[in-house]
């Protein structure tokens, strides 16, 4: 099951970084990596009510699949 929601959270933080880069442009790294993370905490594939228990719990690995996902969209 983590696997599947490990690999859901990765694509996630693709389109997040796509996302937060058009809204908010340049220079904002920060606001930019808390919108990813918003981003992807409120599309996790879990039921509402777990939502926040299983953000808390992988926030390490959302942390590391945002700059992952940012590494990844400069080396294009």
């Amino acid at each position: 099951m983590f696997n599947n929601l490990k690999t859901t959270i990765k694509e996630l933080a693709k389109s997040a970084v796509v996302i937060a880069e058009k809204t908010l442009g340049s220079n904002k790294g920060k606001e930019k990596k808390k919108m990813a993370i918003e981003y992807i905490s409120s599309r996790i594939p879990v039921p509402e009510l777990f939502k926040p228990f299983i953000s808390a719990l992988f926030s390490s690995f959302i942390d590391d699949a945002v700059e992952f996902a940012v590494e990844y969209m400069e080396a294009i």
